[in-house]
């Protein structure tokens, strides 16, 4: 597509995100059946008022609908006085009532939004359009000329998150989610696991020329289903912008159509026509009594509302002086800021001690981190051997020169490996620093005796050989000396 490029300036990218989350419950929205379904054998899962047989009524799971207005005051919604369920129908096997329960015309939140962060350190708000409650479905499984249906899965309670169409780029899409993922992991309400399916996205996209925009028309959107990672989104979402400009630009025209994601191939692909609310037929279910919220239930949830995700932020920023930067990836796991200000905590909060373990935490513990996992998944913080105090003792030998820096990182290794202390791990392994300057003008005096030649030329002008005697220092000493100490002895040494 490298004609698109020439022309894409021509055009607005106009996408609006639905994003479908599990809510995390132990019995799912409208029976008692249990949703651990994950790893269990196939239907086992399921009971009358899931499976859809005639007789059984649906009781609302209470739980699932305080999940949802958790979610909508965090999103800055505004929590219906009253919500209600309605049968969405359609026909699919993974459906076995030949309906879904839904809430449509009255969700249970609405008119919400939620802020991105720029490139620029600029901010974007991203309005949210509902969230609302429905039943998630089974799950087909294809093998060969056969299907199978699994329902385990259907009945879990499943929130739907619908944004405006406020995103206009890739990048923004991926900064959207990101941002959702991290508050609904915050709330508790649901694990952020694209992988296992607890999250699932699916953008509905459409270009418009600057003309169209101006009269305030939009293009025919097309729907991308089911994305089940962030970056599959980012790639559909660039992928179907520039397949709609280049049919356009060809005198074609965009389809409404539900499309899939061709990861293999990096391209979308078509499934069928899009259905519009009313081939849906909806209706009110006549076995649910609408959901009443009155303003003490929500003022009583408000107040089990976490900080969030920006708020703490926040206070990284302005209170302890550590870095946006650090600060944002602090913040963007919650197990992980928790373990930033539990070493905060047993470290200090002085002039620039916030930062140095935010350094420390960024750099060298994230990196034992993932070398330790599969993938980058932060979550892993929470299994590691090491106590947040432990890594505030040991930043604090550093300070206290009872070790170095590189000597730190050893001990952290160790640490990280076992679950000792700092300090009986340098007492065990004598890596405390060396101060004394009889001992490193003893290590001085034995490097300069066989390195006459780099002498001579230093002294000759080669001052860059500077960096080769500090190292043969450092080496002599086992990387225990006292770097400040060394430098200046050094110096002394070779300026004679």
């Amino acid at each position: 597509m490298a004609t698109v490029d020439s022309v894409i300036d021509k055009y607005e990218l106009v996408v609006g995100m639905e994003v479908h989350a599990q809510v995390l419950t132990r019995s799912k929205m409208f029976c008692s059946c249990a949703t651990d379904y994950a790893g269990a054998p196939p239907n086992t899962r399921v009971c009358p008022v899931c499976l859809g047989l005639p007789g059984p009524l649906p009781v609302i799971n209470r739980q699932a609908v305080e999940a949802t207005i958790l979610t909508g005051l965090a999103l800055n919604a505004t929590v219906a006085e009253t919500a209600v369920f309605a049968r969405k129908n359609y026909t699919y096997p993974d459906l076995p009532k030949g309906y879904q329960i839904s809430q449509f015309e009255f969700p249970q939140c609405e008119h919400g939004w939620l802020e991105i962060e720029q490139d620029d350190g600029s901010s974007r708000r991203i309005g949210i359009r509902r969230v609302h409650l429905e039943e998630d479905t089974g799950r087909t499984v294809h093998e060969g000329s056969y299907s199978y249906v699994d329902l385990n899965r259907a009945g879990v309670p499943l929130m739907e998150i619908v944004s405006e169409a406020h995103i206009h780029s890739p990048e923004d899409a991926y900064r959207y989610l990101t941002k959702l993922r991290t508050i609904l992991r915050y709330l508790g309400v649901n694990s952020g696991d694209m992988e296992k399916g607890a999250l699932r996205c699916e953008p509905n996209i459409s270009v418009r020329t600057l003309e169209q925009k101006n009269r305030g028309e939009y293009g025919a959107k097309v729907e991308v289903k089911n994305l089940n990672s962030f970056r599959a989104v980012r790639s559909a979402i660039d992928y179907e912008m520039k397949r709609q400009i280049e049919t356009l630009e060809a005198g074609g025209t965009v389809e409404q159509v539900n499309m899939g994601w061709d990861e293999q191939n990096q391209r979308t692909v078509l499934q069928r026509s899009k259905e519009d609310s009313h081939d849906y037929r909806y209706f009110p279910e006549p076995d649910l009594p609408p959901v009443h919220v009155n303003q003490a239930w929500v003022e009583a949830l408000r107040e089990q509302l976490p900080e969030l995700p920006d708020a703490k932020q926040a206070r990284y920023v302005d209170d302890w002086q550590v870095r946006r930067t650090d600060a944002a990836i602090l913040i963007d796991e919650g197990l992980v800021a928790d373990f930033f200000e539990g070493a905060v905590a047993a470290y200090g909060m002085e002039e620039g001690k916030p930062q140095r373990l935010a350094n420390w935490l960024t750099g060298e513990f994230f990196r034992l981190l993932y070398a330790d996992g599969e993938g980058q998944d932060l979550r892993q913080i929470a299994e590691t051997r090491v106590a947040p105090a432990q890594v505030a003792a040991l930043l604090q030998l550093a300070d206290d020169k009872v070790i170095n820096q590189n000597t730190a990182k050893k001990v952290l290794e160790i640490m990280y490996a076992t679950g000792e202390d700092p300090a009986a791990i340098v007492e065990r392994e004598g890596l405390a620093m060396v101060s004394d300057t009889s001992v490193i003008d003893e290590a001085i005096d034995a490097i300069l005796a066989a390195n006459q030649d780099e002498l001579t030329r230093y002294r000759g002008g080669e001052e860059k050989l500077f960096g080769f005697f500090m190292g043969q220092v450092m080496r002599a000493t086992k990387g225990k000396a006292d770097p400040a100490a060394a430098r200046q002895r050094l110096q002394e040494r070779l300026d004679e």
